[in-house]
């Protein structure tokens, strides 16, 4: 039974039996412990829906300043529907799963609250039923003609702190609105009269009177000026924290809602009916703009149109499905612009709004009808133009398409447990299997047709197949996934054996090898501790190897060599309660800036008058140039989460001149990030392809800067020459997987320079991990507050890359740990500055 019981069972409970630490809820009225009022109710609009007053009542507590502003804008019902199911999707906190425990725990709060308490959320007491839970004690007193009605609110801990505190209301005149007492006001406030010495009524439970009064009597001994129980008090009552505001944002973007004082244009729409996918039509849309009521976009000295198309299906009065679309089209095309886009909906009633946006004129269409959707058989026909626009697609459709396709989830570097989808489309597949790496795992005779594999703690290279087959066993349609693999790395990957697993006997060790374009694979040999049992010239590169048969520790590696001297290894420790990556550098290589007093990069230095130290050992440089006739690599990684929205412009058109900058033999790819990455420009030369990826940039969502961060590293991964990252952001981390430390310890391995940009970046642990990083990887972190002040930031990045010194060693080092490197150049006041270590 809990110790609140035992006060409730009657006992006088002494400060020597208990020691509690009661904070209490110090305010003067209802208001200032709930906050003032929010939402006036009575303020909105008298056909404002009844259940979405109710639903802004319930979550009062929880809403943000610009949730709360961004649902009173929305104007349609199904609108704020959907804004709903976003607000508590952005709760769960484990959207893997099939429940919303946030949301379901919430309701389950205010169900218990009313059904003791009554309906009225903003009486004081709701708000720790709320915010904890139901009290671990409770228990009410009333003497009448002695005190007012008065309840106590008791816990043990809550989910914010594991204090144990308790919670007093009382209702003078045992009318109207409950009260919290305030220790300051003294005991007189919850007595009919100012002594508590009167004789007890009849009606009085005298115990539970006694008990209070202990309890009220420690509150106040526990109150003395400088007592720290209004920092506890203030734990206590403070609402969760609500997600950052940058979903909102992306939210309003993805409206249909022309705002007001925007332009507009008109274009003509038709659609077409092309074909099916099992019982799904596909459905074209047709959307015509006269060039002339719009605007190219002018960037990098290239002339296009671009647009930018939001769409809303609604059935029923709900919103059904929602979609979004770019275009881009040559600024040289004359007349009618076409832009087409695709959607498969069942056969019935729709309504479909569409707003579409000129980018080059900010100006807006927008459009909203019913639309019929048919039943369409494989004999069917279609317009020329769609056939022109969607041959190949159209041919399919029309004769019931028949094929699978792997939805890959969200994020280029994929760890834990992850569910893959793979999508009929046909009548004819009668079952799906699913292999890893070659090795069939999972037989599915009916959709869904998915398959849940846990990919580890850190990213490997794995490739998952999906194959469909009829009823006479005949593979009609099939498609892969390479996960985790970068297109310029050659990778040798151990799939089996698996880190964290226990073997005992013997391990079939199986290796997966990418080979990048252009390139021969030599051979790959298999070792145990260093021994090597075998070689292999070809596939399947497996190999059976006994292991100790005490169970004891063993290092299985595998070591790949391309015909021109490439090697790449991958190494797991089997049996050991911590797994680690062996990677047995021979030969190391230092990209190294030198500055003189005034921090200006210093060329045209001889080798000899550089020093290199590993481990406070000297090492013997074998090879030495000037960058400057070394190509460069390298990444712009660019923030383009919600928060960027008004700094985006100024932020590409720094980064276009830098790449603009580079010298014919460098290349430049651009990854842009907000909840995740994505590789936006591939490594290229060309200026316009970058300034086309630029154009098509919009501001949303999170930010997941760590693993955006990761994901560019692993992209750089088997580039000869010297490699850099220029990450741009101006925000915290907010939804990575990986954690900073992930993202420190990643760029201290890949030997990439890393230059970090922080745009109005505040002091937090953003700003000091990204210090960290690039004072690790001999690279620098640049502090800006004006986005004007950009393009200077890249020109001197520019300039510190294209001025560094290559210097090259066989290293004497030993072991697997971490290993430090300094490099020392002679000549008063100048300063070298190298990458400061690496894991062998």
């Amino acid at each position: 039974m809990r110790r609140a019981r035992r006060i409730l069972d009657g006992h006088r409970v002494g400060s020597d039996r208990i020691a509690l630490v009661f904070a209490l809820l110090v305010v003067l009225s209802a208001a200032s412990v709930l906050g003032a009022v929010r939402v006036d109710l009575d303020a909105l609009p008298v056909d404002f829906p009844e259940r979405h007053r109710t639903w802004l009542l319930e979550v009062e507590l929880l809403l943000g300043e610009d949730e709360l502003e961004q649902f009173l804008a929305l104007a349609r019902d199904y609108q704020r529907d959907a804004f709903i199911e976003r607000f508590w999707r952005e709760r769960d906190p484990d959207p893997r799963t099939g429940r919303n425990e946030a949301r379901d725990d919430w309701h389950a709060r205010i169900a218990a609250y009313r059904q003791q308490w009554g309906d009225d959320l903003r009486d004081v007491r709701a708000k720790p039923v709320l915010l904890h839970g139901l009290p671990d004690g409770h228990w009410s007193v009333y003497c009448p003609g002695i005190t007012w009605p008065i309840e106590v609110f008791y816990y043990e801990r809550t989910e914010l702190t594991s204090e144990e505190f308790a919670l007093i209301f009382f209702r003078p005149w045992g009318v109207g609105a409950w009260r919290f007492w305030d220790p300051w006001e003294g005991t007189g406030k919850l007595f009919q009269s100012h002594s508590a010495g009167g004789a007890a009524s009849d009606y009085c439970n005298i115990d539970a009177l006694y008990a209070a009064l202990d309890l009220i009597n420690r509150i106040r001994a526990q109150a003395p000026t400088g007592f720290p129980y209004e920092k506890l008090v203030a734990r206590h009552e403070e609402p969760p924290t609500p997600p950052n505001n940058e979903w909102v944002l992306t939210f309003a973007a993805y409206s249909t809602e022309v705002p007001t004082g925007i332009g507009v244009f008109d274009a003509e729409i038709d659609f077409a009916f092309p074909g099916f996918r099992q019982s799904r039509t596909a459905v074209q849309g047709h959307i015509r703009v006269d060039g002339a009521e719009v605007e190219p976009v002018e960037l990098a000295g290239a002339s296009r149109y671009a647009f930018l198309l939001n769409g809303e299906v609604l059935r029923d009065g709900e919103l059904f499905d929602a979609f979004r679309y770019r275009f881009e089209l040559g600024a040289d095309e004359q007349g009618s612009l076409p832009l087409v886009f695709q959607r498969f909906l069942r056969p019935g009633s729709y309504q479909l709004i569409l707003r579409l946006e000129d980018l080059g004129s900010r100006r807006m269409m927008r459009w909203a009808r019913e639309l019929e959707v048919p039943v369409v058989t494989s004999d069917v026909r279609v317009d020329a133009e769609s056939v022109d626009i969607f041959a190949s697609a159209n041919a399919q459709l029309a004769a019931g398409e028949v094929g699978i396709e792997l939805l890959a989830p969200i994020g280029e570097l994929l760890t834990g447990l992850q569910r893959f989808v793979a999508v009929p489309s046909g009548e004819r597949i009668d079952h799906v299997v699913f292999a890893l790496d070659g090795q069939a795992i999972l037989t599915k005779r009916q959709a869904p047709y998915s398959v849940e594999l846990d990919l580890g703690d850190l990213p490997r290279t794995v490739v998952l197949r999906a194959s469909a087959f009829d009823r006479e066993g005949v593979e009609i349609a099939s498609d892969e996934l390479m996960l985790n693999a970068s297109p310029h790395r050659f990778t040798v990957r151990l799939i089996e054996p698996v880190a964290g697993r226990a073997y005992r006997g013997s391990v079939r060790v199986r290796a997966d090898v990418h080979v990048p374009r252009g390139a021969s694979l030599a051979e790959v040999a298999i070792y145990r501790d260093e021994e090597r049992l075998a070689v292999l010239e070809q596939p399947p590169f497996s190999h059976p190897v006994d292991l100790p048969r005490d169970g004891a520790l063993s290092l299985i590696r595998v070591e790949g060599r391309l015909t021109d001297g490439r090697r790449a290894e991958h190494a797991v420790l089997v049996n050991a309660p911590d797994q680690v990556e062996e990677i047995d550098v021979d030969f190391v290589e230092l990209y190294v800036k030198v500055s003189d007093r005034d921090k200006r990069p210093v060329i045209d230095l001889p080798g000899d008058v550089f020093t290199v130290l590993e481990d406070g050992v000297p090492q013997s440089v074998r090879r030495f140039e000037h960058v400057r006739d070394l190509p460069i690599w390298v990444t712009v990684l660019l923030d383009v989460s919600a928060s960027m929205r008004d700094r985006l412009t100024p932020a590409s058109g720094a980064a276009l001149g830098f790449v603009q900058s580079l010298s014919e033999r460098d290349r430049a790819a651009l990854l842009t990030f907000n909840d995740h990455a994505e590789v936006v420009v591939p490594f290229s030369r060309d200026s316009e392809s970058f300034a086309r990826g630029l154009s098509w940039l919009a501001a949303e969502r999170g930010t997941a800067l760590w693993d955006a961060l990761v994901r560019a590293l692993t992209y750089q991964q088997g580039l000869e020459g010297q490699r850099a990252v220029v990450l741009l952001s101006d925000g915290e981390d907010e939804n990575s997987r990986f954690e900073a430390d992930h993202a420190l310890d990643h760029a201290r391995r890949a030997g990439v320079a890393v230059y970090a940009i922080g745009l109005d970046l505040p002091r937090g642990p953003a700003r000091r991990t990204l210090q960290r990083i690039a004072n690790e990887t001999g690279g620098r972190l640049f502090l800006v507050n004006d986005p004007a002040a950009l393009a200077a930031v890249y020109a001197e990045i520019g300039e510190e890359l294209r001025s560094k010194y290559l210097l090259a060693y066989q290293s004497t080092g030993e072991g697997d740990g971490f290993r430090e490197i300094e490099v020392r150049v002679d000549g008063r006041g100048l300063e070298a500055t190298a990458v400061r270590g690496y894991f062998p």
